[in-house]
C-alpha cells in the first residue's frame, strides 16, 4: 500500500493523505511499555503514512523519547511534527496551564530537539494558544526559530478564528492541528475559512473520535481505570449509550462500502477537503494498516449525504466547560 500524498495548505509541505497521532504512545490512554513503537512507527513508513505527530506534554516526554528512538536512521523520511505549550500549574482547576512566551518556546525547542534526536522540527505547533501573552509574541518567536533552523513549518493548535488571523499576519503559519471528525465538526466555519483564506492546511487529531467511531467502545468498561478518556463527558455510559445511533449511521456506511468504520471516518474528513491529512493515534499494528486503507475508500454522494446528518446526532460537549486550557481560546487563564 502506498498512499497519496497531500500538501498542507499552501505551504509546500508534503506527506501522506493519512498520519500518526503519537500520544498513544505514552501512559495517556493508560498502560503503555513502549515495545510496540519502533514497529509501529517502522511499519507506517512503509506504508507512507509519513506525518508523525507527538508532543512534549505527552508523558511528559515519554512520546517524544520513543518516537525519535524508533525514527533514527529513517529521518529522511518522515515528517515530525510536535508540540509545545501546556504547562503543569497546580493553581489552575485542570492543574495545567499554557506558556507561550518567547522564552519557553526557545526552551522547548532545544528539548524537543534533543529528545527526538534531530537537528530540526518539521512542523513545530503551539498547542493551545496562551491567554496571557499575545499570539503575535509566540509567532515572532517561532519565526525566529525557522530562522535560525530549527523548524521548518509553524502551526497552531486548537486556535479560533481570530487567533489565525493575527497570528498569520505575523508569520506565514503551516497548519491549524483541531479535533475534527463526525462528531466534532464546530471548526465548519469562521475556524476553516480562516485557514483557506490563509492558506493553513487542517490536520485533525482524534478523527476517530478518541477510537468511539469504531464501534469498539460501548462503556466505561472498554477503557482502562487510567485512561484519559473517563474525564471527558462524551465517555461517560450514559454519553456512550446516547450516541449509538452515529456509531450505527457509520457502521451502515461502511457495510455498504465493504470496508470498517474506522475508514469510513477517515474517508469523510479526506473528502472534506484536499489540504487535511488526518492523524489517527494507535499503537497496534492492526489498526494501523486498517486506518492507512481509509485513503483508499471513496465515498459516494449518498454516502457523504448520510453522513452529514451525523451532526445532528450528536449534542455532548466534547470537553467540560471550565477547563480553559483544553478549548479554543476560551476563557482567559489566569496569570502563572
Amino acid at each position: 500500500m502506498t498512499l497519496p500524498i497531500r500538501t498542507l495548505g499552501r505551504s509546500g509541505l508534503h506527506a501522506g493523505a493519512i498520519g500518526l497521532g503519537c500520544m498513544s504512545f505514552s501512559p495517556i490512554y493508560g498502560g503503555f511499555d513502549r515495545t510496540s513503537a519502533p514497529e509501529v512507527i517502522n511499519r507506517a513508513l512503509d506504508l507512507g503514512v509519513t506525518l508523525l505527530d507527538t508532543a512534549d506534554v505527552y508523558g511528559p516526554f515519554i512520546s517524544e523519547e520513543v518516537v525519535g528512538q524508533a525514527i533514527a536512521g529513517r529521518r529522511d523520511e518522515v515528517v515530525l511534527a510536535t508540540k509545545f505549550g501546556i504547562v503543569a500549574d497546580p493553581t489552575s482547576p485542570s492543574g495545567r496551564n499554557v506558556d507561550g512566551t518567547p522564552e519557553y518556546a526557545r526552551s522547548s525547542v532545544d528539548g524537543s530537539l534533543q529528545r527526538l534526536g534531530v537537528d530540526h522540527i518539521d512542523l513545530y505547533y503551539l498547542h493551545r494558544p496562551s491567554a496571557v501573552t499575545p499570539i503575535e509574541e509566540t509567532i515572532g518567536a517561532l519565526g525566529d526559530l525557522v530562522a535560525a533552523g530549527k523548524i521548518r513549518h509553524i502551526g497552531l493548535s486548537e486556535a479560533s478564528a481570530d487567533t489565525i488571523h493575527r497570528a498569520a499576519a505575523t508569520h506565514p503559519i503551516t497548519a491549524l492541528q483541531t479535533e475534527y471528525s463526525l462528531w466534532s465538526r464546530d471548526i465548519e466555519g469562521p475556524i476553516l475559512d480562516a485557514c483557506r483564506e490563509h492558506g493553513i492546511g487542517i490536520v485533525p487529531y482524534s478523527p476517530l473520535g478518541r477510537g468511539y467511531l469504531t464501534g469498539a467502545i460501548t462503556s466505561t468498561a472498554d477503557l482502562s481505570k487510567h485512561d484519559f478518556r473517563r474525564m471527558n463527558p462524551r465517555f461517560t455510559d450514559e454519553a456512550l449509550d446516547a450516541n449509538q445511533s452515529l456509531v450505527a449511521l457509520v457502521q451502515s456506511v461502511a457495510d455498504g462500502q465493504g470496508c470498517t468504520p474506522s475508514q469510513v471516518a477517515l474517508a469523510w474528513l479526506l473528502a472534506q477537503g484536499v489540504d487535511i491529512i488526518p492523524i489517527p493515534g494507535t499503537k497496534r499494528l492492526t489498526y494501523l494498516e486498517d486506518n492507512a486503507g481509509g485513503a483508499n475508500v471513496v465515498l459516494t454522494p449518498a454516502d457523504l449525504t448520510q453522513l452529514d446528518a451525523a451532526a445532528d446526532l450528536v449534542n455532548i460537549p466534547r470537553y467540560q466547560e471550565n477547563i480553559g486550557w483544553i478549548n479554543r481560546d476560551t476563557p482567559p487563564l489566569p496569570a502563572s
